[in-house]
Formats: structure tokens, C-alpha cells, sequence
């Protein structure tokens, strides 16, 4: 069945030592894009929308898509909402057909964070086969990585990380390690993966409960991303990078088609950048021909 929910295809990661790509995407291009390099290279694949496009364009219209590319798809794909803040929201998308939820009350008190992740947990295994994603600790941005990064505050405590998997039911994990969204501003990002690696030990040692995540792709050096992976990152989230290939991509042939008015040939071009982009992702996370 082509149509899987993301701890599915993460506990074969975990148990193989790879990872699932997890890709954002805003249109259909990309979401073509992301499918066919997974179908290339099969491999197993995770289709992710953030809030603002999912709302945009509309759940069900977010779910036709997925379900029409994900249904004749020979790998397993996996539709999930990305950093959802908003509880009703993301019952919502569980309702339309998301097959994994994240709700990020990771900046909320502790005991609100396990409050509001329960509830989408306890909902979302309510309605079906949906599985839940939940934060803990703060996954910084590119100007406040290296903040984020030195403040012991702000990274996620493992013994703490072992009682809010336990007390909220989470199918993954998202600790914060120092990883940061956007476009790394340091060539050596400062990232605990001894931290990771603890935090797996104790939840996943002794038999794979909850596996792990790795917020903030993009930018990573590729040793950085073999440490993560044996570490025991199972899904790594690529994000700007995939934005940044859609309008580069665009902006030269433009540029070098300037007298061209072809909407398709741009389509094109920039499909087929962002499949190539998705393919290089898959081989670093040795995902390719897991599916």
C-alpha cells in the first residue's frame, strides 16, 4: 500500500540505519517532484505541507493530490502537516486524510506542551491510522542557532524526553539538538548528536517505541547527516533548500529564456530541479531502494 503513515516507514529506517526524507512542499510541481525522485530511487518518502499552503490551497485539496500521486506510486508515501501550532487545525487535516501530524507546542509551558500534544495524539489514533509528531525543547532559526545551540536550556533533556514520549503517546520524536531552520550562516553548526543518540538509547534501546526526527536539513554538512543518521535519526526535514530550488530554478530559465512564453517548459525545469534536489537528499540519508 502506497499510502503509509510517517512511523510506518521510520521504524524500518531506525531498525536499517537510514532515514525518510521529509520534504516540505508549496504546489503541485513540487509535490510531482518529490514522488518521482522516491519512485527513482525507491525509496520511502515523507510529502510535507506547513500550515500557511496547506491553508492556502486546502486540505482536500492538499489530500487529492497526495492521494492521486501516493495511490499509483510504487513506494510508500506518507502525507504530513509540518509545525502546526493550532489544535482545531490539526484535527482538521487528520480528518481530510494526513496520514502524520505534528503539532509543535514545543514554546508552550512543559505541562501545556504534553497537554495539547496528548490531545492530537488521542484524536488522531481516534480517527485512524494516523500517527503524531511532537516537539520538545526550541529548534532554532538561522540567526539564533548558535544561541540555541549553547543555551542547555533550550535543548531537549533526555530524561524529560523519555517522560513526554511516555506521558503523551507520541508515534515520533522531535528533540531539539541545535539544528535550525533555514540556511545554516556557520559551516560547522553546532549540533548535540551525542544528545540524540542518548535520547534514542533510552527510548528506542530496548525496542523501537518512538523514533526520531531531525529538525533543520538544510545547509547540513553530509558528515554532520551520517553522524544524525547513527544517531538514530530516522527522518530528516529538508525544507528552504526545496523553496530555494523552486525560485532559482524559475529565475534562470527566465533569464535565459527571456523571449519564451511557455508556462509549461518552466514547469518543467523546475520539477526537474527539485526531483534532482530530492534524489541527492535520499542518497545521503542511504534511503534509496528501502522502499
Amino acid at each position: 500500500m502506497s499510502i503509509v503513515n510517517a512511523k510506518e516507514i521510520m521504524v524500518e529506517a531506525l531498525k536499517g540505519k537510514y532515514a525518510v526524507g521529509a520534504f516540505n512542499v508549496t504546489d503541485l510541481l513540487q509535490f510531482e517532484a518529490v514522488i518521482d525522485a522516491a519512485v527513482e530511487k525507491k525509496a520511502p518518502v515523507i510529502v510535507q505541507t506547513s500550515v500557511k499552503p496547506s491553508k492556502f490551497l486546502g486540505t482536500k485539496m492538499m489530500v487529492a493530490i497526495y492521494r492521486t500521486l501516493a495511490e499509483s506510486a510504487p513506494v510508500p508515501v506518507c502525507l504530513h502537516l509540518d509545525h502546526c501550532t493550532e489544535i482545531d487545525y490539526c484535527k482538521k487535516c487528520a480528518d481530510a486524510g494526513y496520514t502524520n501530524i505534528m503539532i509543535d507546542a514545543s514554546k508552550q509551558p512543559y505541562e501545556e506542551n504534553i497537554r495539547q500534544t496528548k490531545e492530537v495524539v488521542d484524536y488522531c489514533h481516534s480517527v485512524g491510522n494516523i500517527s503524531v509528531e511532537g516537539e520538545l525543547g526550541t529548534v532554532g532559526g538561522v540567526e539564533d542557532q548558535i544561541k540555541v545551540a549553547e543555551d542547555e536550556a533550550q535543548l531537549a533533556n533526555p530524561q524529560q524526553s523519555v517522560e513526554f514520549v511516555e506521558r503523551t503517546g507520541l508515534d515520533i520524536f522531535a528533540p531539539a539538538i541545535g539544528t535550525a531552520h533555514g540556511v545554516y550562516k556557520t559551516k560547522n553548526p553546532k549540533i548535540d548528536w551525542d544528545r540524540l543518540a542518548t535520547i534514542n538509547k533510552m527510548i528506542n534501546g530496548n525496542g523501537i517505541k518512538t523514533p526520531l526526527v531531525v529538525h533543520g536539513g538544510t545547509g547540513l554538512p553530509e558528515d554532520y547527516i551520517k553522524k544524525l543518521l547513527a544517531a538514530g535519526g530516522a527522518k530528516f526535514n529538508v525544507s528552504t533548500e526545496l523553496k530555494h530550488t523552486l525560485i532559482d530554478a524559475k529565475y534562470e530559465y527566465i533569464c535565459a529564456h527571456r523571449d519564451e512564453y511557455d508556462p509549461g517548459k518552466i514547469d518543467v525545469f523546475v520539477r526537474d530541479a527539485t526531483r534532482k534536489a530530492v534524489m541527492h537528499w535520499i542518497d545521503m540519508l542511504e534511503s534509496a531502494g528501502k522502499a
